[in-house]
């Protein structure tokens, strides 16, 4: 019996695909970092998980199209901040387009220029260490050279399109 090395077809919409995504409930982070001009770089992604411990690597995925993709894709640094309950209204600003993310933004200078924001539940500042074209996004995997977390912060959480924070079970 021989296998396909390709796989079929879906049998559903992009719409439904979407949707069967948003079950899954995530973390909400905003990547940042400085392009090579100095501009301050930073969007809002759920697309974030880990992936070794050593070294230690974590990963995230941009799509193709996203203006702040040379930003990201050439420069060295960039930290992934994990965003606390209580930032919703900044991951909204950092998923908006045409605005000015920055206006009063609290942040310290990571490493390699990349803005580490303040309040965040945990921080993870990444060497940018290697990128994976898959479909309509890039896979980016960060070696982190630095992280901290806020001890018993409330996370923000996304799932169905919607906000949430955690409630313990």
């Amino acid at each position: 019996m021989t296998t396909s090395r390709r796989a079929k077809p879906p049998t559903f919409s992009p719409e439904e695909f979407r949707e069967a995504l948003g079950m899954f409930a995530t973390g909400v982070t905003i990547v940042t970092a400085r392009s090579a001009e100095g501009a301050l770089v930073g969007l809002t992604a759920n697309s974030f998980n880990s992936v070794s411990l050593a070294p230690p690597l974590v990963l995230w995925s941009l799509a193709r199209a996203a203006a702040s993709m040379a930003a990201l894709s050439t420069g060295s640094h960039y930290a992934i901040n994990i965003l606390a309950a209580n930032q919703k209204q900044l991951a909204e600003r950092f998923a908006t387009k045409n605005i000015d993310r920055w206006a009063d933004v609290a942040f310290t200078e990571g490493l390699g220029g990349a803005p580490v924001l303040a309040g965040a539940a945990a921080s993870f500042e990444c060497f940018n260490r290697s990128r994976y074209d898959e479909g309509d996004h890039v896979i980016f995997v960060g070696e982190v050279e630095r992280c901290t977390h806020n001890a018993g912060a409330s996370p923000l959480l996304f799932h169905g399109g919607r906000f949430y924070t955690e409630h313990p079970l």
